[in-house]
């Protein structure tokens, strides 16, 4: 491979278990994702949120569709890329860890019908309050960290410069999750006990504030990580050296440093920690995946050194990514008050990652003994999957410029006029179109994990 090749040499024994089933756990996070988030979608549409009285369902369901789709799916592929780079005797453990953290996705998915039904809508990590839930939390929690502590102790040598940078990113993002779990306990202890008898809702949103914006970080390296490595299989020449992307990655970290000052300085409870993290992740999270994104549109508009077919599944998820990368950015910018615009915000950046793994998942699954997966119909489900989140991200975000409330459904949105109505109906029609590109992308890769040909 060539020095500026940014990705993790795959051969043939590395096609075992632990690997496969890292990712398996990450893909199936997203089948259970998927079965909630229809329901999420109908409950916001006009008229069809008439005939069910689903509020309570619709509330459930948003915890679980979030912590699948986000945590879950995230902190999995995370641990498929760390169990990549894990030295071949050491991946047995890998396979223990796996273990404990698919026992934990199933607690989290089947919680709701194991325990009381209390949801609670904090952000970055919402919750159920129920022992099946936080036991699900916690044996995932395990299980991840476990696999990170095996990546960042018996790791596997580097083959190039290109790799080595790329083992450096992994390590940055696995060691800011871990600073996440402290931050976790931090808040944990300094918090009273007593305020979560008196307001669940405002504990638990204390309680993961500090640590949900820092596994932020944590997806964006992987993001970066998974930006180049697509760009490294259209045999892009990249602008940028292997020293150059060890720095961007170190930019990407640094402000994660910051966190522990703000714990230091401020009352978590205060309305000052509160901003300070937020302004933290607003303005730091973006100093490496900024000049990486600025790069990449730079590189790819160049002379390759094999052109590739425009429709190739690795340009389309690449530049799908960047749009909504840049798409989620901008309006991240115009939220103002608690309406739907956050939704739109954050929408987009998951998206965006979303498809920066969905196209590596592509490019690996035949190099881990999957089949092929047609490159029509790869790239088919890219374009479905992601105009249906462009039309769901615009959606939300012209319908928060009407003020309409974010985490509500049915009649609490208050959607009286045709203005209101249009673009939760756009909101709508491109959630359903995004699940309809989702499904087809899990019927692709099962398919492919079957060895049949997509």
């Amino acid at each position: 491979m060539s020095e500026n090749t940014f990705a993790l040499a795959i051969a043939k024994e590395d096609a075992t278990l632990a690997v496969r089933g890292w990712l398996l756990l990450a893909l199936g996070s997203l089948v259970g994702a998927g079965l909630v988030v229809i329901l999420i979608i109908l409950a916001r549409m006009p008229i069809i949120h008439d005939l069910i009285p689903w509020t309570g369902s619709f509330r459930t369901a948003l915890v679980v569709h979030v912590d699948l789709s986000v945590l879950v799916w995230f902190l999995s592929f995370a641990g498929f890329l760390a169990t990549l780079s894990i030295a071949p005797q050491a991946r047995k453990f890998a396979v223990i860890a796996l273990a404990i953290a698919t026992l934990g996705a199933f607690l989290i998915t089947f919680s709701p019908f194991l325990g009381e039904d209390q949801p609670f809508l904090n952000n970055y990590i919402p919750v159920l309050a129920n022992s099946s839930f936080f036991s699900g939390l916690t044996f995932f929690a395990t299980g991840f960290f476990l696999v990170a502590s095996i990546a960042l102790t018996q790791r596997r040598p580097a083959n190039h410069a290109g790799e080595k940078a790329v083992f450096f990113g992994l390590t940055t993002s696995l060691a800011i999750a871990f600073l996440a779990l402290a931050l976790l306990g931090w808040s944990y202890s300094a918090l009273p006990t007593s305020l979560m008898a008196e307001d669940g809702a405002h504990y638990f949103e204390l309680l993961f504030w500090g640590p949900g914006h820092l596994l932020q970080f944590t997806y964006t390296q992987l993001q970066v990580i998974a930006w180049f490595w697509l760009a490294s299989a259209m045999n892009h020449r990249h602008i940028l050296s292997p020293r150059g992307m060890t720095v961007l990655f170190a930019l990407g970290a640094l402000p994660t440093l910051g966190a522990p000052i703000i714990y230091l300085l401020l009352e978590i409870q205060s309305p000052d920690f509160r901003f300070a993290m937020t302004q933290l992740m607003a303005y730091g999270n973006g100093l490496a995946a900024i000049p990486a994104a600025l790069i990449l549109l730079f590189t790819i508009t160049r002379k390759s050194v094999a052109p590739m077919p425009p429709s190739m599944p690795e340009r389309l998820a690449l530049l799908f990514s960047l749009v909504l990368f840049a798409l989620g950015g901008t309006i991240g910018f115009l939220i103002q008050g608690v309406n739907v615009t956050i939704p739109a915000h954050y929408h987009g950046s998951i998206v965006s990652i979303t498809l920066a793994f969905m196209g590596l998942t592509y490019h690996l699954l035949p190099r881990l003994g999957g089949a092929s997966i047609s490159s029509k119909w790869a790239s088919r489900q890219l374009i479905l999957y992601s105009c249906g989140s462009l039309l769901h991200v615009l959606g939300l975000a012209w319908s928060g410029s009407h003020g309409i409330q974010r985490k509500t459904a049915g009649a609490e949105q208050g959607l009286e006029t045709l203005a209101d109505k249009l673009p939760m109906w756009i909101m709508g029609l491109g959630g359903i179109v995004a699940v309809i590109g989702g499904i087809v992308f899990l019927v692709l890769v099962f398919g492919a994990f079957r060895g049949k040909k997509g």
